[in-house]
This record gives C-alpha cells, structure tokens and sequence, in this order.
C-alpha cells in the first residue's frame, strides 16, 4: 500500500481579531423557523471545511480578506438569516432569529507557502486549528454567529479560506450556493445570479403526523447492544481511489450489476471496516447513506433552496453477512437503501422527527457515507480561479466523504477520509490492501494519515 507522509508542517499564523461582518444594508428583523427536517438532533452541530487557493498573477495587489469580507457583507443581504441567530422555542423547535449581527470574521497570514503542504491537498488537514481559530463560546448551537470564516494569506500569495456553519441552517448545497453567491458578488456581480429561497415549510410535518415508511436509520432498539467504537487513539487516513483502483474494484462485480462509483466504494469500504472492527458474527451493522432528496420532490424543491434536504436511509444486515458474502451484496444494499428516498419518505421523515422528540439517526453499529463528489465546493471562485481543494477538513469515526481529487497527472478520482482507532485501522488497511492488490497489474490506493488523540 503506498503511503504518502503524513502532514507534519509546522508554521505560525497571526491573526487579527474576530470580528463581526453584518449585511452590508438593513434586512428585515425578523424570526423564521427551520423546518423539521432542518432542526433533528443529527443537525445540531458545526459543519467545518476549508478552501485552498493558489496565488493568481491577475489578481496581483488585491487583499483576499478585504475582498471576501466585502463580498461576505454584501451576500448576507440576499441571505440575511446567516446573520441572525438561533433560538430555541417550544417543543425544541429552531427559530432564526434574524438579528442582522453578523457573521464572525476573522484576517490571518500564516509563514508558510502552499508548496509547503505537498502534492497531495487532501484530508487529514492536521493543522486545522490554526486555520480556523475558534474563540471559547463563539461556536455554540444557539445564541452564536452561525457562521465563521478565517482567510489566511500564505507567503506565496495563495491564501486559505477556512469555515465552520451551523448545519442546521443548511446542508452542503446550501452552503456552496451561500459561497457560490459571495464569489459571484466579490467578482463584480451586484447580486447572486440564484435568489435564495427560504421556504422551509416544505420539509414540515405534516397537520396530521404519521409514519408511512420504514426508517431504520431512526431505529433505536440496537443501541443497548451494539458495538461503541472508542474516541481514543483515533488515526485519520485518506484513501486515494484513482481509475486504476475504480477499475480494480469493478472487477468484482457481476457484469449484469449497474453501480456508480459512490456504491461501489462505499460497499467496498463497508466491508472492509466491518471485518476491521471484528465484531460478532450476528452483530447488526448499518450503513446510512446521505441523500440530497430535492430532486425526489414533484415539482422538485424550488432553485434556491438552501435549507437541509437530507435523508439518511439506512441499509441493515449482520456483519457476518458483510464479512461472509461477496462484495456485490454490500453493494445491492447500498443501492436498496438511496432507492428509498421519495417525496413520501421525506414526508415520513419528518413526521417522525415531530412524533419521536426530533431523534438523531442510530449511530451505534453505523457506518455513514456521505457523497461529495457533485458538491461543486472546488468551484467557489473569488476572483483567484477555482480551489485546488475544497471540502470537509477530516472524517469521523462514524462518517466518510468521498471527495473529488485530482492528481498532478491530472488523472481524476475519490479521495475518503476515515476515522478508526489505531489497531483497528491497521486491520482496515490490510484489508483493503487484500481487495486492490489480488491482480498483480493494479497499484494499490495511497493513503495520507494522522494520528487525533
């Protein structure tokens, strides 16, 4: 298994103080409430990513911190819930408060070039923290900027653009439409070329709640028995999955299965965590995939929407049966579960959410994948051009994405973050490196990793 090193970079960053970016004109004060869909307990955390930029000659003499900070407050116009607050009303429900206070803002340069990172600008960012300086008790749920950003300028006249958001507010396409909206404004644009949409309505319960499908991702009656990975000890790795290693993996696959590549991998690496983790043989394991449902409505949900359109579907079996059968079982169960997604699913989902006290989905014994690759966060353009990465700064021990990557060659693929205890990460990588290296002709996937204690 080729390794590439791990990120060892040590560099110092100064930073200015945080400060509050409001919309650049008055909004409306006013409070609106998230939809059901949007305030279940699975959503009440802080999304975090990062934006990397290469120096742009045509840009030479222009401060990207002033230039997104302008097109920032002039954004939160046209989105000016962003610069409210949460409240938190009757019965858990999620009210934005539209205070018009502002995002936190906060200028960095850092003694460091972007050649400094390495060729492979990918997850595990190890120095994170020094991207996205978090104040104490500015990035709680309620009562908190929903929104924080730090650009930090690098010497070579690159810069970073680190953020963390409220996930209630928005799921991914919503927050790439949000940034779209500033790139489009910070280069000349008087407004964004999507008018956001609230609308949040839509993904409520009905007048009359009821359950009308089955929602084994809410299905709780498995956690007094299931296996609780341990937090300690962590390791983050990368897996590179390039055309050859695609390639590798569809060798496995009856000529009459049609898969994508998200099913694909996220069956292979199913199973090669499941037999990582070693559990009983009758254990219950899930797989929960996250699906954008805004095309599952009719009429599909209105151009832009950016509140959270998410479904968890959940594939459920034993991890004997994952261990035991061959890898297109796993991925016929992956299909299954995102071919549950409908506009009555969804419906069912929030029905259930008001009846069962906003649930989070069952993480116990769960796996959860979600797919990036369409997410367009490399597209976000502030007049540097596009992002030579863009996405989620590391996995979790419970949730992978798949990540566009593109190589020096140019040669494009799946970058995956994953999360495991250290012995349990060993086996993982052994495992995997069984599947890819079975035909002496394929290369194995590259791996980038840290350790998190």
């Amino acid at each position: 298994m080729a390794l590439l090193p791990p990120t060892s970079l040590v560099f110092s960053v100064r930073r200015h103080e945080p400060e509050l970016v409001p919309p650049a004109k008055p909004t409306p004060r006013e409070c609106k409430k998230l939809s059901d869909i949007d305030d279940q307990v699975g959503h009440r955390f802080q999304i975090r990513g990062l934006h990397i930029y290469r120096c742009n000659p045509s840009m030479h003499g222009k401060d990207p911190a002033r230039v997104i900070r302008e097109a920032l407050a002039a954004t939160l116009v046209f989105y000016y819930p962003i610069a409210g607050r949460l409240r938190e009303g009757p019965n858990r429900k999620l009210i934005v408060d539209c205070t018009g206070e502002g995002v936190l803002f906060v200028e960095a340069d850092a003694n460091v070039t972007l050649e400094e990172f390495g060729d492979a600008l990918c997850p595990p960012f190890s120095c994170y923290e020094e991207l996205l300086y978090e104040a104490p008790g500015s990035n709680d749920l309620l009562n908190c900027p929903l929104m924080q950003i730090q650009v930090t300028r690098l010497k070579c006249g690159g810069f970073i653009f680190a953020h963390r958001f409220n996930h209630t507010v928005s799921d991914a396409v919503g927050l790439i439409q949000f940034m779209s909206a500033m790139g489009e404004i910070a280069r000349g644009a008087l407004a964004p070329s999507i008018t956001p949409v609230w609308e949040r309505h839509i993904l409520n319960a009905r007048d009359s709640p009821r359950i009308t499908c089955v929602h084994d991702e809410y299905d709780t009656s498995t956690m007094a028995s299931g296996t609780i990975i341990p937090r300690d000890n962590l390791v983050h790795r990368s897996f590179l999955f390039g055309p050859t290693q695609i390639s590798t993996l569809r060798r496995f696959v009856p000529e009459n299965l049609q898969c994508s590549t998200f099913d694909l991998l996220t069956a292979c690496l199913w199973k090669c965590r499941t037999k990582a983790l070693e559990l009983d043989s009758n254990e219950d394991v899930r797989l929960i995939c996250i699906v954008n449902a805004r095309s599952k409505f009719s009429p599909p949900l209105p151009l832009g929407f950016y509140g959270n359109a998410l479904a968890y579907p959940a594939a459920l079996t034993t991890a004997g049966k994952i261990c035991q059968n061959p890898l297109e079982y796993a991925i016929e169960l992956v299909k299954q579960a995102k071919k549950k997604v409908t506009e009555e699913y969804m419906k069912s989902t929030a029905d259930l959410l008001v009846i069962r006290g906003r649930p989070n989905v069952n993480t116990v014994g769960s796996f959860i994948v979600s797919d990036l690759t369409r997410a367009r966060f490399k597209e976000v353009d502030f007049g540097w051009d596009k992002a030579e990465f863009g996405g989620p700064a590391n996995g979790w021990e419970l949730i992978s994405y798949c990540i566009p990557f593109k190589n020096n060659e140019g040669e494009e693929g799946v970058v995956v973050p994953v999360c495991l205890p250290a012995p349990n990460m060993k086996r993982f990588v052994k495992e995997l490196d069984q599947i890819l290296v079975k035909k002496k002709d394929t290369a194995p996937a590259g791996v980038k990793n840290s350790n998190s204690n």
